[in-house]
């Protein structure tokens, strides 16, 4: 007699504690003995009258033919076996149950820890680890997850998993909850920073140095905040910051140079009047003795008088009107290094419109780029282009040659783009491997023709990045500047483009 086939799915671990057993079979078959997780008092009534081989054997084909899967199909066939006194059938079915799910139950590992308690060591180290720390600005979750991780300390293995079971179960649902919660409070507080840089942003003249710092401190907030991302704009500020600070002390220094040589003047001015009227008070008096003079000598040493005060009152006057002179020279002189420092200042400001990595306009640059080309298409009824570009597999080119690789790929197309376009055409990074192309006094079809000869230039010039060719190609979408339109509109319709040149494949130039 052969042994019958098994029926019902393999499970897919291995043996381990008894679970809750049917208290009817799959098949039908009557009643059973209940086990529940291994109950002892069951399997005392199982084996209670097993005092021989036979009854024994008996009550082993019964205990496994309670048991669910295909550990019950193995009983279904002991019990066959030992009806029918087949006792080779029997030894066989034994034999199988041994190779296939004896040998199965979890060995011990060199250490002497079976895997289950190996298991949840791991388990708790991530709970009283890695999850606490995540949750220290939240006192509660932070406490159930430290009161999961002693409980999973203590369990064994045939301990009741229940408890542990369901406490990280709700564990999971409230950090789920509070997460949405964080991530609302992350982006309100966003918003709010992003709200009071656009007020500090109006209130200061557009000129202004700092202008250029808020500009980059929106970009940031208005892409997604990683740390690499945030690193690189804390440093570039701060070398920003250094710089405008020596360009301001040297504007500081010159205007105070400037104060000094007014209240110099302004001084020597006041004692010039002093002494010109000690020398109308002396006219004064040497006209009454004149009068009064009654000898050739007497008028020779009033005219010697008179000369001289007039000699010393002409002296103050030349060196007043020298010094004054000399004054307007180092006016002018710190007049023109304040105007040459404002203007380094600006410049350094400006360093905020560039993308750092590419040299690419950053999105304040393609903003005032957009409205000066705006209003000069509306003052002159030319046309205006507008391309949105947008890398194709640029996050594989990440995968394939970490983030260097990916840099060396943006840097390239920026490359490509100033050696193609004209020099009154402009090339902006509006973040990760979006890109956009402002094209002055370009109607539609040279729109697309510009895109399309970039296209095929970067097919040719190949990118080689640790040895490897890296394929360059993009796909786009155009839109043509409208009477009436703002920046917002203009890039919304290439967007649009470009979303439906996605959709059709990859290496797609679109027209909106």
């Amino acid at each position: 007699m052969t042994d019958q086939p098994d029926h019902r799915p393999a499970p897919g671990t291995a043996l381990g504690p008894p679970a809750r057993v049917r208290a009817v079979s799959d098949d039908g078959r009557g009643d059973r003995v209940v086990l529940q997780g291994g109950s002892a008092v069951a399997l005392q009534q199982l084996f209670a009258v097993a005092d021989a081989p036979e009854p024994l054997l008996a009550a082993f084909a019964n205990g496994m033919a309670t048991l669910p899967g295909e550990l019950g199909d193995m009983g279904d066939r002991l019990q066959s076996a030992q009806a029918s006194a087949d006792w080779p059938r029997y030894g066989r079915a034994m034999r199988q149950l041994i190779d296939k799910y004896i040998r199965t139950i979890e060995q011990h590992s060199p250490d002497g820890q079976p895997d289950s308690l190996r298991l949840s060591e791991q388990l708790r180290l991530l709970l009283g680890g890695a999850v606490v720390s995540l949750l220290q600005h939240d006192p509660d979750l932070r406490d159930q997850a430290q009161a999961l991780a002693a409980q999973l300390r203590k369990w064994q293995p045939g301990a009741p998993l229940e408890p542990i079971e369901q406490g990280v179960r709700e564990l999971g649902h409230q950090v789920g909850v509070r997460a949405e919660s964080w991530q609302e409070q992350q982006a309100l507080l966003l918003e709010l920073f992003a709200l009071l840089l656009e007020n500090v942003s109006e209130l200061l003249d557009d000129r202004s140095w700092l202008q250029g710092q808020i500009a980059a401190v929106r970009q940031l907030l208005a892409g997604p905040l990683e740390a690499e991302s945030v690193e690189r704009t804390r440093a570039e500020l701060r070398e920003v910051i250094y710089k405008q600070g020596l360009l301001r002390q040297g504007i500081d220094d010159s205007k105070a140079a400037m104060r000094g040589l007014m209240g110099e003047f302004i001084e020597r001015m006041d004692g010039m009047a002093a002494s010109t009227g000690e020398y109308h008070d002396r006219i004064g008096s040497y006209a009454l003795q004149l009068r009064e003079a009654r000898s050739i000598a007497d008028l020779n040493h009033l005219l010697q008088e008179v000369m001289h005060d007039t000699g010393k009152v002409q002296q103050q006057a030349a060196q007043a009107r020298d010094h004054l002179a000399s004054a307007r020279q180092e006016v002018e002189r710190a007049e023109r290094r304040i105007t040459e420092l404002e203007q380094e200042l600006r410049e350094a400001g400006d360093l905020a419109r560039i993308d750092p990595l590419t040299q690419a306009l950053n999105r304040r640059g393609l903003d005032e780029m957009l409205q000066r080309e705006m209003a000069r298409a509306a003052r002159n009824s030319t046309p205006l282009g507008l391309a949105v570009i947008d890398l194709d597999d640029f996050h594989q080119t990440n995968d394939t040659h970490g983030h260097a690789g990916g840099d060396a790929l943006l840097q390239h197309l920026v490359s490509i783009c100033r050696l193609l376009l004209r020099a009154t055409d402009g090339v902006a990074r509006l973040g990760g491997d979006e890109f956009v192309l402002v094209l002055p006094e370009t109607p539609g079809a040279d729109s697309m023709a510009t895109v399309q000869r970039l296209q095929r230039s970067l097919a040719h010039r190949v990118l080689t990045v640790q040895d490897q060719r890296v394929p360059v190609h993009f796909s786009a979408g155009l839109a043509q500047w409208q009477p009436g339109d703002d920046a917002d509109a203009l890039l919304r319709r290439a967007d649009e483009a470009l979303y439906v040149a996605k959709r059709q494949g990859k290496n797609r130039v679109q027209a909106g």
